[in-house]
């Protein structure tokens, strides 16, 4: 059950981070008329931030060095944002996609590995460590 509330909180959390990515990709498609990687990039790189700050928190409730699980982060986007980006520029491009559907897929395709590498490789050792996390685990004795 709580790996179901933690996945729940997750999903949440990863709602309004996404909620976040369409909103700054649409202001910057269609208010500033950027490139679409450039939308896309910036938008993603927004909603990483929110994501990993309240995931980190809220969600797996981590003490762990932020700094290192900031570049274990990293480093997942550092495969992602050009895949993801690739697959984004073909699909709009060279198939005409609507750019706000494969903006979508690529959220579904963000959200189900970014789940399984935050909570298996980034805060996998870490999980319920910080103060809120130990004030819970009081509580629940009681």
């Amino acid at each position: 059950m709580k790996e179901f509330l933690r996945f729940l909180k997750f999903a949440l959390i990863s709602a309004s981070a996404g909620l976040i990515e369409i909103g700054g990709f649409t202001l910057l498609n269609e208010v500033f008329h950027l490139p679409y990687w450039v939308c896309y990039l910036v938008a993603l790189v927004l909603s990483v931030l929110w994501n990993f700050t309240l995931n980190r928190k809220y969600t797996f409730q981590s003490a762990s060095n932020v700094p290192a699980a900031m570049m274990k982060v990293a480093a997942f986007y550092v495969v992602f944002i050009p895949l993801s980006t690739w697959l984004e520029h073909y699909l709009t491009s060279s198939l005409h996609w609507n750019e706000y559907l494969v903006t979508a897929i690529n959220m579904i395709l963000n959200f189900g590995t970014e789940f399984l590498y935050q909570r298996f490789v980034v805060f996998g050792k870490s999980i319920d460590t910080n103060e809120r996390a130990k004030k819970n685990e009081k509580e629940e004795r009681v």
